[in-house]
Order: structure tokens, then C-alpha cells, then sequence
């Protein structure tokens, strides 16, 4: 009759192996696209009229004017000459939005959980070995 060695060990052998070998490029890939992100900036867009559509006028961090154009239904409840904060990507301007932006880290989220596993299942293979 196989020992509990005998049935565990292959188990957190291959859960190690799954657990290391997509989380541990997860984690590079997650590192790199941090890296390379631009960060978000915020500033004050006036809230303009043109033609039955209403936009936003800024100045991003080099002083460049920027206008977007929206339907009304886009800019409900914004009055003309009003100022809203606005939130950009300082590298591409033309990416903003009103609410903040918060940056996706699932990517770095997968790997640790992944990488997590694969060394608990190290740690439990080794232990069961010493039994």
C-alpha cells in the first residue's frame, strides 16, 4: 500500500512546476510594464460650447492646448465656463479621463499568487521527504 510520500510527492511536484513556470515570467513581464508606463497627471480643463457639442480645453505639462469635442449626452449636467479636473497621461495627452486613473496590476497579481504556490509546494515536497 503507497505511503502518503508515495501519493502527495508527484501532486506538489507538478503544482510546483505550474506554479513556477508561468508565475516566475508573469512577474518579469509585470516588472517591465511598470516600468515602461507613463504616469497619469491631472490639471484643470475649462468646459467650453461649439456647435450644439461641448468639450474641454487644457494645457498639458509642455503648455500644448488641448480641446476635445462631445455630444451632449457625453457632458451632461457640465455648464459652459466651468472648470472640471481632468486627468491625463503625460506621455500620450490625448488618453484622460475625469475620475482618476488607476493602473491594472493583475499581471503581477497572477504571478505572486502563481509563484506563491510553486514555493509552498517546494517547501511541502522537501518536508515530506524529511518524514
Amino acid at each position: 500500500m503507497p505511503g502518503p510520500a508515495d501519493v502527495l510527492g508527484p501532486i506538489l511536484q507538478v503544482m510546483t512546476w505550474v506554479g513556477f513556470v508561468p508565475g516566475i515570467p508573469l512577474l518579469v513581464a509585470g516588472r517591465v510594464i511598470a516600468k515602461r508606463r507613463c504616469p497619469w497627471t491631472s490639471t484643470t480643463a475649462e468646459v467650453f460650447e461649439a456647435g450644439g457639442y461641448k468639450g474641454f480645453r487644457w494645457s498639458d505639462i509642455d503648455n500644448k492646448l488641448h480641446l476635445s469635442l462631445h455630444t451632449a449626452d457625453e457632458t451632461n449636467g457640465l455648464e459652459p465656463g466651468s472648470e472640471v479636473v481632468l486627468h491625463y497621461d503625460a506621455c500620450h495627452p490625448a488618453r484622460w479621463r475625469l475620475s482618476p486613473h488607476r493602473h491594472d496590476d493583475s499581471i503581477m497579481t497572477i504571478g505572486w499568487i502563481l509563484t506563491v504556490v510553486g514555493v509552498v509546494c517546494t517547501l511541502a515536497g522537501f518536508i515530506l521527504l524529511m518524514l
